[in-house]
């Protein structure tokens, strides 16, 4: 069943455009602004395609768009679908499984996060360069489709070498302060307390968030070579005195809006 609805979805997108995207990218809250430099945008809305869920979080847009950027193709997902939503991991992922059926082999994903680096700021970008799940789920659970990836995949090299060098390298063009780390995730939709933020900081984590590692350990599972980059929107739970807030997270990925801009682009640009 997952097999058929990945294709129905695909060929729904080839009726809609004639462009093949070679690279996809996946938007976190607040982080949206990107999708709109695209060059001639089909942009199509997640209730039009078939078999995708919606987005419901703050900040997430809820639309496909493909286009073309630095003479890329590319797609990208402004919004993605959360666990804490209410969507089941099949759900959550579902886009994953489409891109690589309409042959992208290269994702960049996006998020913002809490950082719990004592040396982060917000505003701070960081290439994450391993994760944390925290969630209590897997996205494979269930039967395994060989057609999609094996029952067990390794994730030693989830996150590319080359995507990551390749970012490393945009930042040090742009004079941007590009920062490494861990990234935990957990189901949210609360936020963390102060002694679950120190439990990460102990388990080496640097940023915590509520997404991007279902969609990793997919697109892992797929094949696909993996960049993901989280915008530092606030100091996590208990770090400072003072209270988190959903809008809070989306005005100050708003702000480092620009930056994340000029990054992404310059990645693309060169891979």
């Amino acid at each position: 069943m997952l097999k058929q609805n990945v294709e129905e979805t695909v060929a729904y997108i080839r009726s809609r455009t004639d462009i093949k995207p070679e690279i996809a990218i996946v938007l976190g809250s607040g982080l949206g602004a990107f999708g709109d430099k695209i060059e001639a945008p089909c942009i199509i809305p997640y209730g039009d395609i078939p078999h995708f869920a919606v987005s419901t979080a703050p900040g997430h847009h809820g639309r496909l768009i493909i286009g073309k950027l630095n003479g890329k193709a590319i797609l990208c997902m402004q919004g993605r679908f959360h666990y804490y939503e209410g969507y089941a991991m099949g759900q959550v992922t579902y886009p994953v499984r489409m891109m690589k059926a309409l042959g992208i082999e290269t994702l960049i994903l996006t998020n913002a996060s809490g950082g719990l680096n004592p040396s982060f700021s917000a505003g701070d970008l960081m290439l994450i360069t391993d994760h944390i799940n925290h969630m209590g789920v897997n996205p494979l659970i269930g039967p395994n489709e060989d057609s999609f990836g094996p029952r067990f995949p390794d994730m030693t090299m989830a996150y590319s070498r080359e995507l990551k060098q390749a970012a490393r390298d945009a930042a040090k063009r742009l004079a941007i302060d590009l920062r490494e780390g861990v990234y935990v995730a957990f189901t949210g939709p609360s936020y963390e307390t102060p002694a679950e933020i120190r439990m990460f900081q102990q388990l080496g984590a640097d940023a915590v968030g509520m997404s991007t590692v279902p969609e990793a350990i997919v697109a892992s599972h797929s094949g696909m070579r993996l960049l993901a980059i989280s915008c530092v929107t606030n100091l996590a739970a208990g770090i400072l005195d003072v209270p988190l807030s959903g809008e809070e997270v989306v005005e100050a990925a708003n702000q480092a809006g620009a930056k994340f801009t000029a990054l992404l682009a310059e990645i693309i640009g060169s891979i």
